[in-house]
Parts: C-alpha cells; structure tokens; sequence
C-alpha cells in the first residue's frame, strides 16, 4: 500500500493532466462544428484505408475458390454453348433493362467512379465509405448512384475517401416522383428492411397502382430527374389517414453494393441568370 501511494503522489500530477486533457479533447470535437468536422473527416480518412486493405486481403484470401468456381462455370458454359448458340444473337446484352435505363438517363453527365470499401445495412443510420474523395473531385452534397438506380449522397468528403449517406440512412430524405402520374414526395427509410422504404403524403386524389416505378424528381441539384428508385409494392393509408403512404420495393441491393459512381454537377438544374449589367458588358 506504501509503494503504490508514493506512486500516485509521484505520478498522481500526470495522470490529473492526462484526464484532463482527454475530457477537453472530447469536448472541443463534441461541441464544435469545425473541429468536429475536422476530426471526422480524418478519423474517416484513416480508417477507410484501413477498410480498403482490409477487403483487398479478403479479396486475395479468396481468387482460390473464385478461380475454382470460374472453372467450374466454364466448363458448364462450353458443354451448353452448342444448345444455346442459337439464342445468343437475341439474348445478348451486357446490361439489365434497369441498367440500360439508368445509363441512357446519366449520359452526358460527368461522374467519377468509386469503389465501396466499407457499407453496413443493419443499423438506423447506416454509411458507405467510397475510395475517392476530394482529389478526385468529390464534394459534399453530390449524389450517389450504381447501375441499378440511387445509392445516396456524398456526406463528408476526405482527401481521398468519403463518407455516404445512403437510402438506407434514417435522415436519408429524397424527392421522388412517381413514373406515370409525377405526383411526388420524399423518400425516406424507416429501418428494418434493407429492400423497402416509404413515401409519405401523396394525396388521396392520386391515382396510383402497385409497380408503378419511382424515380428522381429532380427538384434538387444532387440527382437529375428520371434516375430509376424502385416500384411501388403496397399502397397505405398514412398514419392520419388524410393521405396515402407508398411501401417502395429499392431497386438497389445494398447488400452487394460494390462499384458506384459520384454525380458530378446536374446538367438538368437551371443556371442562375446573368444579371442586366454583365448582359450588357
């Protein structure tokens, strides 16, 4: 007991400091906006190397039984081919027609393709890190998409990772409209499946009917217009009854999300006019 009071009066100053200095750590990130900022942004560009060499391990623990499934498949592949030859001219395509319809409405639009490192689907406020960031052009508020349809929106930007809000995020809010009627609203994920969100307040008026698709209403300048959302699964009655809440089957599997792109900057979205003076000018 002697030793280990004369410890503490020997160290007993330090160890004072160390709380000290933690707890004012703490409480400059936690009640600070920039510094928050600051320390998330960084804290996120850490780890998300962390999680990219940790997928490429992964990755690479795996080309063994990938290449012994790669066999397998072609050797079924060559013993069918003379069956279906036939049908390939037909049936050959590189894309679904979701994928088709996805690509033909971001044509012309410049995005930078990203790879997901590291995504969860299980929680209330799921993320997605990205392995590009702001060396490669991303910022803050861009939109989100793979080849099936929407992903989310770019939430914190690093040097080179970014944070995502996806769909599957419980403050995730994005306009929406519906395909055939453009009656519109905002799309929002309220946990539970990783395959479903809802629509609230379509008015009652609406003519709606299940499978009608969801899209973008581009009403913002992070997605254009038209980008493929999901289909309409159920038609409900909202919580006061005076509207109708849309269960919506997603078109994208967040579950086997790999590869996405970031919207750079939405052709679709006026620009702002030039004032009488510089028209002059």
């Amino acid at each position: 007991m002697n030793a280990l009071s004369d410890k503490l009066k020997k160290w007993g100053h330090w160890i004072v400091f160390l709380i000290l200095e933690v707890a004012s750590l703490v409480l400059l990130f936690r009640f600070n906006a920039y510094q928050g900022s600051v320390w998330t942004t960084q804290a996120n560009e850490v780890v998300g190397r962390v999680l990219e060499g940790r997928q490429r391990l992964i990755a690479y623990s795996q080309l063994g039984e990938a290449n012994r499934k790669l066999t397998e498949m072609n050797l079924q592949l060559q013993s069918e081919l003379d069956v279906v030859r036939h049908r390939l001219a037909a049936l050959e395509h590189d894309s679904s027609a979701t994928e088709r319809a996805v690509a033909s409405q971001l044509a012309g639009i410049h995005r930078i393709p990203a790879q997901v490192v590291s995504n969860s689907i299980r929680e209330r406020e799921n993320y997605i890190t990205i392995n590009r960031g702001m060396a490669d052009g991303v910022q803050n508020e861009m939109g989100v998409v793979c080849g099936t349809g929407v992903v989310g929106i770019v939430y914190k930007a690093g040097q080179h990772y970014s944070l995502v809000l996806p769909v599957l995020n419980s403050r995730s809010s994005i306009s929406c409209r519906l395909h055939d009627t453009e009656y519109f609203g905002y799309m929002k994920w309220n946990g539970g499946s990783p395959l479903l969100a809802f629509i609230d307040d379509i008015p009652r008026h609406a003519k709606i009917k299940v499978g009608e698709m969801v899209e973008t209403s581009g009403f913002s300048s992070v997605f254009p217009a038209g980008i493929f959302v999901g289909k309409v699964r159920r038609i409900l009655n909202s919580d006061d009854g005076l509207s109708y809440k849309l269960e919506i089957g997603l078109s994208t599997d967040f579950a086997r999300l790999r590869n996405v792109s970031v919207i750079k900057g939405n052709p679709q979205m006026p620009t702002e006019p030039k004032d009488e003076e510089e028209k002059e000018e």
